[in-house]
């Protein structure tokens, strides 16, 4: 058999949807901790928006003492950072909860991560001023469309209470892995707000708001809301800091292997602190082990990618289990945190190998 092209086989993006475009990494194959743009998962409530970019103005507007129309020259001219930022759709793994939830059955590939470039939000803020009373900051994004539910059309709109908004790593970015935004991933200006899930992180910014009340947009009081009890919305509460969890990405689900030596290896990472911990079960969760965490260049708030060498020499069925503790001592639990819309799961990954 000719294996002289092997090497360029590829993994591409899992389609869940074209209409509006949502795409899941193939985080199985994925072998370094930057992901290229064209594997970056896409998660889209609307259609693409249409942009005029030779006429990019941001309007940062509300209670601030000077209102503000900022040109993509004003913006780069700015004093700038990169961080490196793990984004996680608060629906990556929703198929696996059960009973089922409706929604997109994301798998565990909606989650990626890369270099962000832009200017804190903070430094907007304080340019245009914030008045005494100022609550929540507004980012609204280009991209519009009619929800199932209200029966209107709406913008993706999103707020973050003053504390987040002034953290100073929260940022408009307007470069991803030292090139600009993908038009896909937000191009020309996209906020990037690390630690919280990925609906905080509006593409194609239209405006910025400085509000003094709550936000009650549906994309921040209906979606991305916790809603733990079936019969009603009791006891609800926002979707917010990404819960500690771990994929493990080799061995794959269902894989048959020879005995022997074999590499169990994966990612871990949290909203909170850092990871810290690691264990493996290769016994259906009887016994854990310390897996290897892998030395990391960035430790900001990107994954952490871990490793275990496991040598098994008795054939059949084995379930491998890994479990994330992070420096704030929150754990992966054993059974997820059920909610009606299917956000924020985090149970113990788990895969099932048969050794021949």
């Amino acid at each position: 058999m000719d294996r002289s092209n092997h090497h360029k086989v590829q993994p591409y993006l899992l389609t869940h949807s074209l209409l509006p475009e949502n795409q899941e990494t193939p985080i199985q194959f994925i072998k370094t901790d930057i992901i290229d743009n064209k594997l970056f998962y896409r998660r889209n409530h609307f259609s693409y928006p249409t942009l005029s970019y030779s006429n990019y103005w941001l309007p940062i507007n509300g209670i601030v003492l000077t209102p503000l129309r900022l040109s993509m020259q004003d913006i780069l001219q700015l004093p700038s950072k990169t961080i490196q930022v793990v984004l996680e759709c608060s629906g990556d793994k929703r198929d696996l909860f059960e009973p089922k939830v409706f929604g997109e059955q994301w798998g565990k590939g909606a989650i990626s991560q890369g270099y962000w470039k832009g200017v804190p939000l903070r430094t907007l803020l304080e340019l245009s001023g914030i008045r005494k009373g100022a609550k929540e900051i507004v980012v609204e994004g280009y991209d519009f469309g009619e929800r199932t539910d209200l029966n209107k059309v709406f913008t993706y709109s999103r707020s973050l209470p003053i504390e987040k908004a002034l953290h100073p790593d929260t940022i408009i970015a307007y470069e991803y892995n030292h090139q600009p935004i993908p038009f896909k991933h937000g191009y020309p200006l996209r906020l990037i707000v690390p630690q919280w899930y990925a609906m905080a992180s509006v593409k194609w910014i239209k405006q910025i708001s400085v509000i003094d009340s709550n936000f009650t947009g549906p994309f921040q009081t209906i979606d991305y809301v916790f809603y733990p009890n079936k019969e009603n919305n009791k006891d609800a509460f926002p979707v917010t800091t990404i819960n500690v969890n771990s994929t493990i990405q080799k061995p794959l689900d269902m894989e048959v292997l020879n005995t022997g030596k074999h590499l169990i290896k994966g990612i871990a990472w949290t909203g909170n602190g850092f990871i810290t911990k690691l264990e493996i079960s290769v016994d259906g969760g009887s016994t854990w082990l310390n897996a290897k965490l892998e030395p990391t260049k960035d430790s900001s708030y990107g994954w952490q990618s871990w490793s275990y060498e496991w040598t098994i020499s008795k054939k059949g069925e084995y379930m491998i289990m890994s479990k994330a503790t992070d420096s704030y001592g929150r754990f992966q639990p054993s059974i997820p945190f059920w909610n009606k819309k299917g956000y924020g799961y985090n149970a113990i990954d788990k895969i099932k190998v048969k050794v021949e």
